[in-house]
């Protein structure tokens, strides 16, 4: 019995032996840093056009952090620039990226203003009247249109403003002007962004919404009813997918869309009021891409159907205006259909104290751009006009309800009045009573214009991205238009659609970024020094208690040495590991530990 007892002893101790290094493995394994904060970031959009590549072309994201006070000639391939657009020379970053000069990654920092996702909404609103919203909407338009059209071999995020990303970005920018960057050898922050390599998205799908109101039919009058459609855009594009709402381009459409349908819905539900003419509301995609949406949905009209249309009003950023409106046509003003539709806009808006004016662009059938959603119509030789605050045509992939199209820049109220102006337009068409001083949209009568309805919806799409390709059929906003459609029109329906093989998108548009404060390679060195020594000194004298024991212990001899083998390799290698992230162009630091992971 006595025999065995040394021999259970040294099992145990081998156990806790064998414990304590399991521990002190797994803490060597923890990386030595900790995080900052981590903050939701927003991709900008990766795409091609007839196989050019645009936007950015990575995802992954592993840098130090820099800010725009870098010394002039400092190296900055491995850094990843933090730029918060109140502070943003457009000069700068327009040069630095035409010119393709290398850098690690793009971080613009947007103010809370642009944040849809802020439940305070009128809040913010109030907070920054006294900023120069004009002048950054500017600035975020010319930056977006820099960004979408180049095309970055780097990524590019963009983030909000808070208090601890502020803080991270005040700490960089301290460190910059005293000429003490990140680096690997100084320590600072780094961005860490763990994403997937962006996968193309096949078949994209877009779909358009339709609904009928039926008209009034003579008994026995075998004759069709002419049609009458209203049209409005709904899907976006911006540079991040994420965050292009579109609140003006083109929110206010569609909420005009919505409400006029609501209104003579009130009108077709009744016998005696309904009018001789059937509407046609359509809610169409693809409208940044050359209104391919539109094109498809035209396309599956048959040749009846597409010649009783008597015209069609498509409805274009209609939110922010003071007093004047343009009304966009492809056929010369002296056509006696667009006088007629010009005369009949004119007349209502000289009532409502507004001004409408006439811009005709000729559109040339063999160039496969379209600038506005009325041209697809006149493609088909059908009567069309484009309502818009917009004077003069956008270019491709311009004023698409990108980052600077917020809640923050529409008005309600130009809303409301583009709203009447169309309804009351196309209700003296209707009953004919052009020219005549009758209001069927009264202020204070059953049939007003309804303020709240519109606020709830404008409010829903400026928190709603929606951009086409990221949108599936089953969309819950897609299911929204067609049920609030289903409501107010007969026969609401949608019909999905592959997007033209012109365009082609990449996926992981949202991220998470950790930042993370992380030491010095200096401090490293010393740290592998300091616990390299005690652990020399801890075996030697381990060693030397075992042997001078009385009582052989091998059991234990043997877990003292595999503990302090095993503890020595995990927790070396992991600092060399971490020493070599940081500074990957030391050449001797990879050295050591390439040699290091063969022992």
């Amino acid at each position: 019995m006595s025999a065995r007892k040394p021999l259970r002893q040294g099992e145990v101790l081998e156990s806790m032996y064998s414990m304590i290094a399991l521990v002190f493995i797994l803490v060597a394994c923890v990386e030595l840093c900790d995080a900052a904060t981590v903050v939701d970031v927003y991709r900008l959009i990766q795409y091609d056009i007839s196989g050019v590549p645009f936007g950015s072309r990575l995802a992954s994201l592993n840098h130090h952090a820099a800010s725009l006070h870098f010394a002039p000639g400092a190296d900055v391939s491995r850094a990843v620039l933090m730029i918060p657009v109140r502070e943003m020379n457009i000069t700068f970053v327009r040069e630095f990226i035409t010119q393709g000069r290398p850098l690690g990654g793009l971080l613009f920092l947007l103010p809370q203003m642009f944040n849809f996702n802020n439940g305070d909404g009128d809040g913010i609103r109030s907070n920054f009247q006294v900023h120069d919203k004009e002048m950054m909407k500017t600035v975020l338009v010319e930056l977006e249109q820099i960004l979408i059209h180049a095309k970055i071999p780097y990524p590019v995020y963009f983030a909000f403003e808070n208090d601890n990303i502020n803080a991270v970005l005040a700490d960089v920018k301290r460190n910059d002007a005293i000429g003490q960057p990140a680096t690997a050898t100084t320590g600072g922050y780094k961005l860490v962004v763990a994403a997937p390599e962006p996968r193309r998205i096949a078949s994209p799908v877009i779909t358009n919404i339709q609904g009928w109101l039926q008209g009034l039919k003579a008994d026995g009058d075998p004759s069709q009813l002419p049609t009458i459609a209203v049209v409005a855009s709904y899907d976006t594009f911006g540079s991040a997918p994420a965050l292009s709402v579109g609140s003006d381009s083109n929110g206010s459409g569609i909420v005009a869309l919505l409400e006029i349908a609501r209104l003579f819905s009130l009108l077709y539900l009744n016998p005696r009021t309904r009018g001789r003419y059937n509407l046609l509301f359509g809610l169409t995609s693809g409208g940044p891409y050359n209104y391919n949406g539109t094109h498809k949905w035209l396309r599956s009209f048959d040749q009846r159907l597409r010649e009783s249309i008597d015209y069609a009003v498509c409805l274009n950023s209609i939110g922010s205006w003071d007093r004047n409106l343009w009304i966009h046509v492809s056929k010369p003003a002296e056509n006696v259909y667009i006088k007629q539709i010009f005369e009949g806009f004119s007349n209502v808006a000289e009532e409502l104290g507004l001004e409408v004016g006439l811009k005709h662009k000729k559109i040339n059938i063999s160039n496969p751009r379209v600038a506005w959603e009325h041209e697809q119509f006149s493609r088909l030789r059908i009567t069309a006009a484009t309502l818009s605050e917009l004077s003069v045509a956008p270019e491709l992939l311009e004023n698409t309800g990108g980052l600077s199209d917020g809640r923050l820049f529409v008005n309600e109220t130009a809303i409301i009045k583009g709203i009447k102006l169309v309804a009351e337009s196309i209700a003296r068409h209707i009953y004919g009573h052009e020219g005549k001083d009758i209001e069927i949209f009264a202020d204070d009568s059953s049939l007003a214009v309804n303020p709240s309805y519109v606020h709830s919806w404008l409010e829903l799409l400026s928190r709603t991205p929606r951009v086409a390709p990221f949108l599936s059929k089953n969309d819950p906003l897609v299911m929204a238009l067609k049920k609030e459609l289903a409501d107010h029109t007969h026969e609401a329906n949608v019909q999905h659609e592959v997007l033209d093989g012109m365009f082609t998108f990449y996926d992981s548009t949202k991220a998470k970024l950790n930042i993370y404060q992380v030491a010095s390679v200096t401090f490293d060195l010393l740290l592998l020094l300091v616990l390299g020594s005690y652990l020399i000194v801890l075996f030697s004298f381990l060693v030397i208690t075992t042997r001078v024991s009385s009582t052989p212990l091998p059991d234990i001899n043997h877990g003292i040495q595999s503990f302090w083998v095993s503890y020595c390799y995990f927790y070396c290698l992991n600092v060399l590991h971490e020493i070599e992230s940081k500074s990957q162009d030391n050449q001797l630091l990879i050295l050591l530990v390439n040699r290091g992971s063969m022992i």
